[in-house]
């Protein structure tokens, strides 16, 4: 197994370094076997004027045919070929090579390169194929010029991109949107290409779907598709701050659209799609007028189209992925709605229609109102064996060729000859020698068996401890615990005074450095290591060589990189160790520019044997082709996904992880990242990944809940997707701020008892001194919006501290105060306001004269309250209007008469505009007027909810509200507060 393992490793450093070699090093026309030992043998040759591909198949017939720029060859037998060297660097004239079974035997399809041509012919045994230009040979100045063209091309790959955590501007560079389509499985998908993530709104409207963008852009329609009964024609539409593409398809073709990071995909089907999240739409009972809103989360923009076929106009309202929509036709007197697969659509009967958006609230409207109906593990002892290992010259020094040597016994009998030594020594008294524990401690390094060794060091060091100040000591258990993976406790031998001067150790701090990606450290170390590095065995000067190769690139000094990756590569050592420092040498290309040379090494070592070898090498390989567009960001996913279960424990993982939710989060799948950054946990807290993943959790979290690119998820997505990470909830402003954000949009749909537990949380857990006391000042108003004054109540006083800003005091008495108003507690919700003058604190002693039957002062309350509001001509609001009623109704019953005039003067014309007019006629007729009873009117006031009103007025307090930031909030003045650890 062992053979077989190694000739396999064999083979691919073989193939890995003709890929790594300089071009025109293999230019010869001796032929080179790719593969032997099988039934088909491929062997390739270069020279200057042509390339020879030699097949070997022993009993099959071989027939040719030629199909434009490819060479078909047909074997009438089957065997796999090993096509690596065909594929990873193919000879001169020759594209590219792939092998398929097909028609009972082989088929190989050689693909030639542009100008090239090809002559088949037999000898020797053997089919051949000539390689050679088409033309006369370009001059060699004209290829100095390719080769330069080249490796500028190469060089100008673009970086992998780093993720945006805001929403910069979408547009490319250029200002084209160029759409791609393809056809796939009986549908019409649609691609189009943004630069960064924006809304859409993609709908029907009879035989035409409609796909529209917030953003301006000229859309390159070149690659629309034809002859295909979903699409049959399409029309760029552009305005000053919108884009859009109109295409003419048949009624039953459904439209579904989905966004993966900046790139909108609209499938155009013959069967139906999956449903999208619904859109709520509601009337607006927060309009003084008929209205409806509807809640389209994370809504951008609305847009006025005009329809060219139809010669009307429409309105869109564009929103944020995920998608979201209507699934049918909302038919209203004043207006339609559109089934839509993303966004709004709206299609108006009336010019004067209003559409307008606040957060993810979508307000519909007409300045008189829509028109709509009413409301609702022994061994052996020998007594004699080799000699014990002697030390080395140099504390940190191992001699792994000599310390491992059994002489002419086996492993067995070497080892229980030593440990019969050790045993011996450790039975006489502890001021006696330790050579032959400590010998038995190199045998054990030296064969590298790390654990073994470690576990006689301690004991040593357990027995006599003065050998903790024995340089040698220290240094052969800190190089054991290297070669262990133990690099923190290695560190604290290596660290030793004792050893602090030695070249050796110097080698294997810096190993342990570039294991725990301390680059400059590594650097400091390998150059104070130096003088022994030759002394040390090929393996492992091998080994140190290529740490302090990966050293040198990280720090981006690629030409000391070269050299230093030269030194690991003159080592004799094995296959698996020429294969190690190759993946270094490829990262090296990547990061010099050479993306092309390194994909194909990265290519070749993701089939080793070796694991730990292969992960890495098809992570950095999707990261070039992702960064190169040769691969999309969810082909890269999966293979993420995939190679974070099948490698796991170093580097390697983390990394894996970090690529993994950095592309989710680009894809807009929150979730699916966050749970890929989280699955890491604290392992391996050592590595430099580790601390970096855990900031990429953090950047994450903040991006999605303090910077809006949550915005696009329904409010009760957001927020079980808040609570199942609640624990990376910054500490301090940022996490109030995040906060008070998530609940905002919790209140704006009346989620009033999921944003008042979210509040909760975060003053009893999180916060102290005056943050916790203004979190729950709004959480007391959300309380109470929710009809819990007792709860108010308790949010208030657990929350009671000195130095409040006097704002924030005052509002926490008018809360305070109402929430006793609720508990039916008049006189005392009157004491706490009572140097109050503002007009919250006004509008509760009106309340409560109202409660308490004091029709004289109620009038004149809510009359002062409403103060000049007559003078302005605009339709009263829920909560004016409920005032106005009450005014009327108290001034009625105390029979102020000359009152009740005035204020039907005042406001007899704002009758017929009213939400309740009926109700308004009636209270300001008087009782004088009518044969009206108390109850009539009382039946009257009823009509018209005054603690809607207040409610719909606390919403927008609470929407308009300032969160405390990190540059100053109202808490400004107050100068105190802290936030829990």
């Amino acid at each position: 197994m062992n053979l077989k393992r190694n000739l396999k490793s064999g083979v691919a450093a073989i193939c890995i370094a003709s890929v790594a070699a300089p071009a025109g090093f293999a230019e010869t026309v001796a032929l080179a076997p790719i593969a032997g030992g099988g039934p088909l043998s491929v062997r390739v040759a270069e020279s200057a004027d042509f390339s020879r591909v030699e097949f070997r198949f022993p009993g099959a017939k071989i027939t040719s045919r030629r199909d434009g720029q490819k060479l078909i060859l047909h074997f009438s037998r089957f065997a796999k070929p090993d096509m690596s060297r065909l594929r990873v660097d193919p000879p001169h004239w020759l594209k590219t090579a792939d092998a398929a079974q097909a028609n009972g035997g082989l088929e190989l399809t050689l693909t030639l390169a542009d100008g090239a041509d090809a002559k088949v012919g037999e000898g020797d045994g053997a089919t051949f194929i000539n390689l050679f230009s088409a033309k006369t040979p370009e001059p060699a100045d004209a290829k100095a010029a390719d080769t330069a063209a080249t490796t500028t091309t190469a060089s100008a790959a673009p970086a992998k991109p780093a993720p945006s955590l805001s929403r910069p501007d979408p547009t490319p560079a250029n200002g084209v949107v160029k759409m791609q389509a393809e056809m796939a499985s009986g549908q019409v998908v649609l691609r189009f290409p943004w630069k960064s993530a924006l809304g859409a709104a993609v709908f029907r409207r009879g035989d035409a779907v409609w796909v529209v963008f917030d953003a301006a852009a000229r859309m390159d329609l070149s690659a629309a598709p034809h002859g295909f009964r979903q699409a049959i024609g399409f029309q760029a539409v552009q305005g000053p701050d919108y884009s859009a593409v109109r295409i003419a398809s048949p009624p039953d073709v459904a439209v579904s659209a989905k966004a993966e990071g900046a790139l909108w995909i609209v499938t155009l089907s013959p069967n139906a799609t999956q449903a999208v999240d619904a859109i709520k739409v509601a009337r607006d009972e927060a309009s003084a007028t008929p209205g409806l809103t509807a809640t389209v989360a994370g809504a951008t923009k609305v847009i006025w189209l005009n329809d060219p076929a139809v010669g009307d106009r429409l309105g869109a309202v564009t929103a944020l992925a995920p998608d979201k929509g209507l699934a049918t036709r909302h038919s209203f007197v004043d207006l339609t709605l559109l089934p839509t697969a993303q966004g709004l659509a709206i299609e108006p009967a009336e010019d004067d229609l209003m559409v307008s958006t606040d957060g993810d609230l979508v307000s519909i409207g007409r300045a008189k109102g829509l028109a709509l109906s009413a409301a609702s593990a022994h061994a052996m002892a020998v007594e004699q064996g080799p000699q014990i290992p002697q030390a080395t010259s140099r504390p940190g020094l191992i001699d792994f060729d000599n310390w491992s040597k059994t002489g002419d016994e086996s492993f067995n009998a070497r080892y229980a000859a030593l440990q019969a030594a050790a045993a011996a020594e450790d039975t006489r008294a502890k001021d006696e020698s330790v050579n032959a524990r400590m010998g038995l401690a190199r045998f054990l390094v030296g064969s590298e068996l790390s654990f073994e060794g470690i576990g006689v060091l301690n004991m040593v060091a357990r027995a006599h401890q003065n050998m903790l100040g024995d340089a040698e000591f220290r240094g052969l258990r800190g190089a054991a615990k290297v070669m262990a993976g133990r690099y923190k406790e290695a560190s604290a031998d290596l660290s030793s005074p004792a050893v602090a001067d030695d070249p050796a150790c110097s080698l294997w701090r810096g190993y342990i450095a570039a294991k725990l990606g301390q680059w400059a450290e590594a650097r400091t170390q390998f150059a104070q290591g130096a003088p022994a590095l030759y002394q040390f065995a090929d393996k492992w000067r091998a080994r140190f060589a290529r740490a302090d190769a990966e050293a040198y690139t990280n720090l981006g000094q690629y030409p000391a990189a070269e050299t230093t990756i030269d030194t690991a590569l003159q080592a004799n050592v094995d296959p698996v160790e020429q294969m190690s420092t190759r993946l270094i040498q490829a990262e090296l290309f990547d990061a010099e520019g050479q993306k092309d040379k390194a994909l194909n090494v990265f290519q070749a070592l993701e089939g080793a044997h070796e694991e730990w070898l292969a992960a890495p090498a098809m992570l950095h390989a999707t990261e070039i082709q992702l960064a190169e567009s040769k691969i999309t960001p969810t082909q890269a996913a999966g293979v993420y996904d995939g190679l974070r279960y099948r490698w796991r424990g170093d580097a390697t993982e983390l990394d894996t992880i970090r690529a993994l939710g950095q592309i989710y989060l680009s894809l807009g799948r929150y979730r699916e990242a966050l749970e890929a950054l989280r699955s890491a946990g604290q392992r391996l807290p050592d590595l430099p990944q580790a601390v970096q993943l855990q900031a990429d959790l953090g950047n994450a979290f903040r991006s999605l809940f303090l910077q809006g690119q949550a915005d696009g998820l329904q409010p009760i997505q957001a927020l079980a997707l808040f609570y199942d990470f609640k624990e990376l909830t910054p500490i301090g402003a940022d996490g109030d701020l995040m906060v008070r954000k998530l609940a905002g949009r919790l209140v704006d749909v009346d989620l009033l008892s999921q944003a008042a537990e979210l509040l909760k949380y975060q003053a009893d857990n999180r916060l102290d001194g005056v943050p916790r006391a203004e979190v729950s000042t709004d959480l007391a108003m959300i309380d109470l919006m929710d009809r819990r004054p007792e709860d108010a109540l308790q949010a208030i006083n657990s929350s009671r501290t000195t130095l409040l800003p006097a704002s924030l005091n005052a509002q926490r008495r008018t809360i305070e105060s109402r929430a006793w108003l609720q508990l039916g507690q008049y006189d005392h919700a009157l004491e706490i306001i009572e140097t109050d003058k503002g007009g919250d604190s006004a509008a509760i002693r009106a309340e409560v004269s109202w409660k308490k039957h004091d029709w004289a002062g109620a009038g004149g309350q809510f009359e002062r309250i409403l103060g000049d509001r007559w003078k302005t001509n605009t339709p009263l609001s829920q909560d004016e209007e409920a005032k106005l009623l009450r005014s009327a109704i108290a001034y009625s019953l105390s029979g102020d008469d000359g009152s009740l005039t005035r204020l039907r003067g005042h406001y007899q014309g704002f009758v017929d505009r009213a939400s309740s007019p009926d109700a308004l006629r009636v209270a300001l007729s008087g009782v004088s007027s009518v044969q009206l009873t108390s109850s009539d009117f009382s039946r009257a006031a009823a009509e018209n909810d005054s603690f809607a009103g207040w409610v719909q007025a606390m919403k927008q307090r609470f929407r308009d509200h300032a969160a405390p930031t990190g540059g100053g909030s109202r808490l400004a003045a107050a100068g105190g507060g802290t936030a829990k650890g």
